[in-house]
């Protein structure tokens, strides 16, 4: 099992502070230094908590796309996802293009998630209608297809239900053969479906108890035989909150600093809970992360504060990579 970070890229989002590209280049060289595997960046013009339980201000935020390239520029060996590019906000024959040229750029390092797209606001403040999940579900998996296709080099004439393309291709192509990873972010059926038909991986974030993992990984399996493949080539990764001290008094304290953010979500009560199914020492962290991997999980891409992409402390990064991350490598 491989051990990602969820890079603090909104504001607040990096010890309460507006976001600054110091910030989250300092968390990603920490990542790197410390042993995690990767780290991952969100797709949002903008955002707020109220989703997670956390207060409904607008928090800015780095654009996605722009972000990944200067991570890739600023680290050495870190393989660099999006988790997830909103469909919605780019045409597919592009994300291809931009996907190729960063692979290249990173010397094969990216992962490329892709989403359906869920935050009303910000399509409002575009000016994009936001449609159903049904049929920006249908669109997400017409768009993978294409993005998959073209990234494996092939000259495609493609005429879907919203995309059409005519002998659009991508050269240069990308560094990995055949192709950088492809990983749809999701839980529901629809979702897992087009999982199936089209990508390489499926993300679920973020886990809470580990039987909703079970449960949607059974759904994930379904949707495979229902397409024709086996459900072991479908590679498997979630988002999970993460907290570790050294020992139980460190944990406590830990703890302690997350309530101070005053925000009305409850917070871990102990080693488990239905938000944070991974907090403990390191050894009871590694042995969370194991549970994860025996039910066919290759990666967790962690989050280390009371939100998705959030670091409490830079502490936080350097200690689960050393301690945790570099264990499992």
């Amino acid at each position: 099992m491989r051990l990602g970070l969820a890079l603090p890229h909104y504001d607040t989002s990096l010890a309460g502070a507006p976001v600054t590209w110091e910030g989250i280049r300092s968390a990603a060289r920490l990542a790197e230094k410390g042993g995690f595997s990767s780290v991952w960046v969100s797709d949002h013009l903008f955002l707020d908590w109220s989703k997670y339980g956390g207060p409904p201000d607008v928090q800015g935020a780095f654009e996605c796309w722009t972000t990944t390239t200067a991570l890739a520029a600023s680290t050495d060996r870190l393989r660099i996802g999006t988790l997830v590019l909103n469909n919605d906000l780019r045409h597919p024959g592009l994300v291809a293009k931009m996907a190729a040229t960063l692979d290249a750029l990173s010397g094969g390092r990216l992962e490329l998630g892709l989403g359906a797209g869920w935050y009303e606001p910000e399509y409002a403040a575009a000016g994009i209608a936001l449609a159903q999940a049904r049929e920006r579900i249908a669109r997400l998996g017409e768009a993978t297809e294409i993005v998959t296709r073209l990234l494996t080099g092939e000259e495609l004439d493609f005429h879907g239900s919203f995309y059409s393309v005519n002998g659009a291709l991508v050269r240069p192509g990308p560094v990995q053969k055949p192709r950088p990873p492809v990983w749809l972010g999701g839980k529901g059926d629809r979702l897992l479906r087009a999982a199936a038909a089209s990508a390489d991986g499926w993300n679920f974030s973020w886990v809470g108890s580990l039987e909703s993992y079970r449960e949607r990984a059974r759904a994930a399996d379904a949707a495979c035989e229902q397409t024709g493949r086996d459900p072991a080539t479908l590679r498997r990764s979630v988002g999970a909150y993460v907290l570790c001290g050294r020992n139980d008094r460190d944990v406590k304290r830990r703890l302690e600093r997350l309530a101070e953010r005053g925000w009305p979500r409850p917070l871990p009560d102990g080693k488990d809970s239905a938000r944070s199914a991974i907090a403990g020492t390191p050894g009871e962290v590694l042995e969370a992360l194991g549970r994860l991997g025996e039910l066919g999980v290759e990666e967790v891409v962690a989050g280390l504060g009371t939100v998705p992409f959030e670091v409490t402390d830079l502490s936080d990064v350097e200690l689960v990579g050393v301690e945790v991350a570099s264990a499992l490598r």
